[in-house]
């Protein structure tokens, strides 16, 4: 059986409040605006207000959403020309990919280097996680590298995959815990490199107004203990049909994400059957798992959390995880 210990997280070093976010994003779409039209911000103002209407009625409030954390100092002010990424007085979008794919892999080599301080022991295996930049060689193969750990730690990559990303890394390390006995997992994301003011359309303000960054490493083992989670299944599916709902694209400026409304909906009818069939593998009835399992459901957005809700009939204090996250 495989069991997960030893998590551990590393704090963004600047933190939001969702309102501080959402009143910046208007201001930098504004200017974004404002560039292209080449005109002041404060000449196009009807802009401005039709912008905050659609954020009203779109984004993810801040009584959903607290605070965000974020590794980049652009977001706590506006003076567009000190930014590191978001310099909209040059660019309507800011800085080129290949400037924020060098801001990426600084953070996460530093990530790397927090994570395993000279003392720490090798594992066996070093799984990395991202879907917000990629480098060659990554953070992991530099640290293991420079450890002189070279011998006796595998590095693998589990990349682009999204949020869902979790589940394939666990599946590699349960696969390579028949030959190795410790495995680190290694998740670095850094989404707030991939905001576009340019990008005015309401499922980039849906984006824009939920994601942020954070690094975060635990320890996949087989032995188990009470101090130690136990994975009982894997198990995912792909929902048919849904290849439209979801993008994560590669563009010049940097990462494009594309989030339809149909995605709530097309969770709701798909996750009691899911649940049927993955309960079908784990040796519980669904009965079983609906009755006194906890969810900690993946806050996706408002939506998704009371869709799976109410399909699945659960009371708000077994769905309460997700909402403290």
């Amino acid at each position: 059986m495989l069991t997960l210990s030893q998590f551990e997280i590393i704090r963004p070093a600047y933190e939001s409040s969702q309102e501080e976010t959402l009143s910046w994003l208007i201001q930098a779409h504004t200017q974004s605006e404002a560039y292209t039209q080449g005109k002041k911000a404060e000449q196009i103002q009807p802009f401005t207000l039709n912008l905050k209407q659609k954020l009203d009625h779109v984004a993810c409030k801040p009584n959903r959403i607290a605070k965000r954390g974020h590794i980049l100092s652009d977001f706590l002010h506006t003076e567009w020309e000190k930014m590191k990424v978001y310099r909209l007085e040059e660019s309507s979008f800011g800085v080129d990919l290949t400037t924020r794919s060098k801001i990426f892999s600084d953070q996460v080599e530093a990530a790397f280097e927090q994570f395993y301080p000279k003392s720490a022991i090798s594992p066996n295996h070093l799984i990395h996680v991202t879907c917000t930049g990629y480098v060659s060689p990554s953070g992991g193969q530099k640290m293991v590298s420079q450890r002189d750990w070279g011998e006796k730690t595998i590095v693998s990559h589990v990349y682009h995959m999204g949020c869902s990303a979790s589940i394939p890394a666990l599946r590699l390390a349960q696969g390579a815990l028949q030959a190795e006995s410790c495995i680190d997992i290694v998740h670095t994301e850094i989404c707030s490199l991939h905001t576009n003011p340019s990008l005015h359309e309401l499922n980039q303000l849906v984006s824009q107004s939920l994601f942020a960054d954070g690094f975060i490493k635990y320890r996949v083992q087989a032995s188990c203990s009470s101090e130690h989670f136990q994975l009982y299944i894997l198990h995912e599916e792909l929902v048919s049909n849904s290849f439209n709902a979801m993008h994560w694209k590669m563009e010049n400026w940097g990462f494009a994400l594309s989030l339809s409304q149909e995605i709530p909906a097309l969770i709701a009818q798909s996750i009691y059957p899911y649940l049927v069939r993955m309960s079908q593998k784990s040796g519980f009835t669904i009965e079983y798992i609906l009755e006194n399992a906890l969810f900690a459901i993946h806050p996706g957005g408002p939506k998704i959390v009371q869709s799976i809700q109410a399909v699945l009939g659960l009371i708000i204090s077994r769905a309460a995880v997700q909402r403290a996250v």
